[in-house]
Parts: C-alpha cells; structure tokens; sequence
C-alpha cells in the first residue's frame, strides 16, 4: 500500500502544470467531450507507465543495490530541479482530430506527451526503487488522473485560479526530499 501511495502522490503533485495536464486542458477546450478524453489519459498513461514500470523494474534487478541508491536520489534530485520549470504547450501540439476519434486522438497525444515527461520519469525510479510494479503503475496512474481529470471535467477556467508557481515548488520539493532520504540510505 505504502508504495501504491507514494506513488500516487508523487506523481499526482509532479503532474499539475506539467505538459500533459495542460495537453488535458487544451482537449477538453478543442472537444468539449470529457468522457473519451479521460478515457483516452487512462489507456495512454497506463500503457506508457507500464513500459516505464518494467524499464524500472529492470534497472532494479540488473544495477548494484548500491550504485541504485546513488542513480536513484540524483534522479530524483535531477526531477526536482526540472519540476521548477514551468511548462508550455502550443495549441498546435495538440494536434487536429482528423478521421479519427477524439478517444484516438487523446490516446495518441497522452502517449508520446508523457515520453520523457518528469512523471514518466519519475515512475522508471520509481519502479526501480520499490518491489511492486503494480502497486508503482497504479499509483502513477491513479496520480495522473487525479491531476488530469480535474483539468478536463473543469477545463480552462480553473487552471487559470490554481497557484501554479506555488504548486512547481511543492512538487519540487517532494522530489528533492526523496532523493535526499534515497542518498541518506533512508528507506522510503
């Protein structure tokens, strides 16, 4: 559970502002139809965390316990440091909907949005520091909806009245935290 939890909120927090929320915001504004586009952040955010989960589970089992430890809290702390930088999507990113459905054209964009993103990022050491990829994918997906849904359900208006700035640094923080007790040796 411990890690299921951790997980969430990890990624929950590291998502707001980031790129791929804003993706969510830019959608639920092009399409007004809620329901494919979350549907559309669950398939792409789980398939990719999935593949995130496994490439951090491998790492895990092929690196020294001890050099982990070390890739792990500068990862995180490398994390950190990119959560202080504010994202920005062109509406142009987000693509146009063509023949395909908006549930597509989501699915498609949340994918290769979320590669090399922070939280994808973040689920790799993640996955390689605890044992349980499920409980790690879960929760970074659960995260990513927990950030996403709400930007979609409430579109633009409530973006504009999140304190985003504030909202960088507290995610930093929480990352640097967790690099600094990884390097510490201490168990998170």
């Amino acid at each position: 559970m411990e890690t299921f939890l951790v997980s969430t909120l990890v990624v929950a927090i590291g998502e707001i502002g980031d790129k791929t929320q804003l993706l969510a915001l830019l959608l639920a504004a092009r399409f007004k139809r809620p329901v494919p586009i979350i549907a559309g952040i669950l398939v792409a955010t789980t398939f990719n965390h999935t593949l995130a989960g496994l490439l951090g589970g491998w790492v895990r089992t092929a690196v020294d316990p001890a050099l982990m430890r070390w890739i792990l809290g500068v990862s995180f702390l490398a994390i950190a440091a990119w959560a202080l930088v504010p994202d920005q999507l062109e509406e142009k990113d987000a693509g146009t909907m063509g023949r395909f459905g908006v549930f597509a054209v989501t699915t498609v964009a949340f994918f290769f949005a979320e590669i090399g993103d922070k939280t994808q990022l973040a689920t790799v050491a993640l996955a390689a520091r605890f044992d349980s990829i499920v409980a790690v994918v879960a929760g970074t997906t659960t995260g990513m909806l927990i950030a996403d849904v709400p930007a979609v359900l409430l579109g633009g208006s409530a973006s504009r009245k999140l304190p985003l700035k504030a909202i960088r640094y507290v995610a930093a923080a929480l990352f640097a935290t967790l690099g600094i007790l990884i390097l510490a040796g201490v168990s998170v």
